[in-house]
């Protein structure tokens, strides 16, 4: 059995294979020299499954909800960062369209949670 909470929360599950995907935008972004946007998109990838994680450690329902509320804003940046990547040709439009795709998807997911936890 599981010590922490939110290794059994699908949305945390989730998140991580969207960041995953982030993250290995990031590599690629470090390979061609481009250490700010690289440094910049993964700390607000993190941000959507360590908000997550930390939320999940709180005792009321009501300051997790708070957390979530800040992994969806780090949702908003990631989608911010690989429109201004697609933008500058550091990514396929391909890519882009992928990764917002399951970025909005995150977010819908993240709101739904949030939802049915009882505040």
């Amino acid at each position: 059995m599981s010590t922490f909470r939110f290794e059994n929360l699908e949305i945390w599950k989730f998140a991580i294979e969207v960041t995953i995907k982030l993250l290995d935008i990031a590599d690629l972004l470090d390979k061609r020299r481009l250490y700010g946007f690289s440094n910049q998109l993964r700390d607000a990838a993190l941000s959507i499954t360590n908000n997550i994680a930390e939320g999940s450690g709180s005792f009321s329902d009501k300051d997790f909800a708070v957390f979530l509320n800040y992994s969806r804003r780090s949702v908003f940046e990631c989608a911010n960062i690989i429109f201004i990547l697609c933008f500058k040709n550091y990514i396929t439009e391909e890519s882009k369209s992928q990764r917002l795709e399951e970025l909005e998807l995150l977010s819908k997911r993240i709101i739904s949670f949030r939802k049915s936890l009882r505040e």
